[in-house]
């Protein structure tokens, strides 16, 4: 399926979305745990925004200008209708450029849509849009290997792909970031979440001063259960 079929399914989902029968927790716990790693707190997109606002309602409690992206006509729609001073943009996050850097970028059960050959550019893209100290949360199939499906299970039919956890880590790292979180958070469903931080450009001050307590021979070294033989 492309990104715009893909769209036209979610336009079929989207007043669920909006309706007060939604799980409104439904991925909050773990977008905490993400925005406690951001070093800063000014611009935060949400990629595959939806309908329901949840994530735009936290991420504006906690001090982020947001902006939303959506495939679904639909979805954004109602997104505008929910957080009108919300600037929201209808596009294909394979062709979308980013106007900017953010300090938090969301793509909760959203990426998983992009088709597997283009999974790595929009990974990069994204990553590369972190400011320093930025913080991306995204979810995955968890999966080792690349794979990818199509199924109904919501209804409309949706298209999912995942590259596989040691190629979307080897990403996070060629990217200057580090995994500070990777969690099956739906076990035993696959259903992996991951917390991914831009990092901050360090000075090196000089050489460590010498603790006290640091071994100086190898009869104390092998008294430290880590250290080597």
């Amino acid at each position: 399926m492309t990104p715009a079929e893909i769209g036209r399914s979610y336009d079929q989902l989207a007043d669920q979305f909006d309706s007060d029968g939604f799980p409104r927790g439904y991925g909050i716990k773990q977008h905490e745990r993400a925005i406690a790693f951001a070093q800063n707190r000014r611009k935060a997109l949400d990629v595959g925004c939806g309908s329901s606002g949840r994530i735009v309602d936290l991420l504006q409690s906690h001090g982020f200008e947001v902006e939303g992206l959506d495939v679904s006509t639909r979805m954004i729609e109602l997104a505008k209708r929910r957080h009108p001073a919300v600037t929201f943009h209808h596009a294909d996050v394979c062709e979308w450029e980013l106007p900017g850097q953010y300090d938090f970028i969301s793509a909760w059960d959203s990426i998983w849509h992009v088709p597997l050959s283009q999974q790595e550019a929009v990974l990069k893209k994204l990553l590369n849009g972190l400011s320093p100290g930025g913080v991306f949360i995204f979810t995955m199939g968890g999966l080792d290997a690349p794979s990818e499906k199509t199924d109904s299970a919501m209804g409309p039919q949706v298209y999912y792909s995942v590259l596989g956890i040691p190629d979307t880590l080897r990403l996070l790292s060629d990217a200057g970031c580090v995994c500070r979180h990777l969690e099956y958070d739906q076990y035993p469903e696959l259903h992996l979440y991951v917390v991914a931080q831009k990092a901050m450009t360090t000075v090196w001050s000089g050489r460590p001063k010498r603790r006290a307590a640091e071994p100086n021979d190898r009869s104390q070294a092998k008294r430290l259960p880590f250290a080597g033989a």
